[in-house]
């Protein structure tokens, strides 16, 4: 049986502020305090390094990090190098996985499946890729996918495409993937998508899991 998930929106909020927080709700729902949780936000300009990321991936110089108003973080999640920024929407679920009787796997696949469904419903075609993780489009990333799941509980979580300044993700080798590139729901539709829409149209494909 499905059972409902809590969302939260955050709005705009720092990456370390909103790691801070993703720990403090782990931990909270570890002990059954809260309920499963989908935190909704936007971070400021910032590079993140998995744990199995090159700090050769990231491109730009210490000049060019400082004139793009970008800080570098090293994070815990897995994955290689990727880029958050203004206009993306990003999501952390909060979730403990044997509640529902799911495997990593197949909470990856729920996240993988929302982002679908999620985009789909502004007329494009996403699909997941066979070798590289995260949603595309044709031959680009729309949504990078990176989660860590510790004494069963999940964090870190899922990075969509909105109306994001591309330009950032020529600072980075994205998710270590050569020769691959990134879009948006708004270079794809050729106008500006306001990220509330997307935010909604998500919130109602992820009120179940």
């Amino acid at each position: 049986m499905e059972k409902e998930l809590h969302t939260q929106d955050l709005g705009t909020i720092d990456y370390a502020e909103a790691f801070d927080l993703q720990l403090e709700l782990h931990g909270q729902r570890l002990e059954n305090k809260i309920p499963d949780t989908l935190l909704l936000l936007e971070h400021p300009h910032v590079f993140t390094l998995g744990r199995h990321a090159r700090e050769g991936n990231i491109v730009w110089d210490k000049n060019e990090l400082k004139q793009n108003s970008v800080e570098v973080r090293q994070v815990d999640r897995g994955g290689d190098v990727t880029y958050h920024g203004p206009g993306q929407l990003v999501g952390y679920p909060i979730i403990k996985l044997k509640d529902r009787d799911l495997q990593p796997r197949r909470l990856v696949e729920w996240v993988e499946n929302l982002i679908i469904r999620t985009v789909a419903s502004f007329g494009i075609a996403p699909y997941v890729h066979p070798e590289h993780p995260g949603v595309w489009v044709g031959d680009a990333k729309i949504c990078a996918i990176g989660m860590r799941i510790r004494e069963g509980v999940s964090y870190h979580g899922f990075a969509l495409n909105v109306s994001t300044d591309l330009s950032y993700f020529n600072g980075i080798v994205p998710c270590g993937i050569q020769n691959k590139s990134v879009c948006s729901l708004s270079s794809l539709l050729g106008k500006k998508i306001n990220i509330e829409e997307v935010k909604q149209r998500l919130i109602k494909e992820a009120k179940f899991i």
